[in-house]
């Protein structure tokens, strides 16, 4: 499997980007919509078209960063927000950041990485993080693909990852992911194709339902 930049800038060129929501996570949306102080310093890593940092922005969080390895993800950004600060948007890989932050939002990030690489992204969030400072998100309880994105996994396995660095806080299933999908991926000829799903709450392929398939986590640092 490919999971250079050529090949994930090749699948943004091309649209063929079938995980993208298109608007904020539901679940993310209603963290977001809690939080009280606009001088946190956000990181969303591996954001692609990042609907998370467009919503945190025009809502006042000025102070939001996305790093990823597609230029034409990051146009897409500067395109639908034309006043977000040119600077907190990165082109490059997250395994190279330096910075320090109070908060990372973790979306669709952990299970694009090869499985391989995800003790260094454990060690590399628990080093980007401040003191007492928190790492968010959602993650696939179900172990999805073996062979190319998105890699799934369990809560025994992300215990494991994570207790050396973080503590735990918080690990539960998440109910209000997005759900009512109309459409599903299918990995036809080598391409993500939309297929017009028979059951809206239904991940088909796997048999699992959108719902479950999302762990709310948060993970703060030690």
């Amino acid at each position: 499997m490919d999971l250079s930049a050529k090949a994930w800038e090749h699948r943004y060129v091309t649209n063929d980007i079938g995980w993208d929501l298109g608007q904020v996570s539901p679940a993310l949306k209603k963290y977001f919509d809690q939080l009280t102080n606009k001088e946190l310093k956000i990181l969303i890593p591996g954001g692609g078209n990042s609907y998370e940092v467009e919503y945190l922005f025009n809502r006042g969080f000025t102070n939001v960063f996305v790093i990823d390895l597609s230029k034409t993800a990051i146009d897409n950004i500067k395109k639908r927000v034309p006043s977000f600060p040119k600077s907190q948007l990165i082109l490059g890989n997250f395994f190279d950041l330096i910075g320090s932050f109070d908060l990372i939002i973790e979306q669709t990030f952990f299970c694009a990485i090869h499985p391989s690489l995800r003790s260094q992204y454990v060690v590399k969030m628990n080093q980007l993080l401040l003191p007492k400072g928190k790492l968010v998100g959602l993650l696939f309880n179900v172990p999805l693909h073996k062979d190319r994105p998105p890699f799934g996994g369990n809560k025994k396995e992300y215990m494991k990852w994570f207790q050396s660095y973080f503590s735990i806080q918080k690990m539960e299933a998440c109910y209000n992911s997005f759900g009512n999908r109309a459409f599903y991926t299918e990995r036809v000829n080598g391409k993500d194709s939309m297929i017009v799903n028979a059951d809206t709450n239904l991940q088909v392929g796997s048999g699992y339902q959108q719902i479950d398939i999302l762990q709310k986590f948060i993970y703060k640092q030690y």
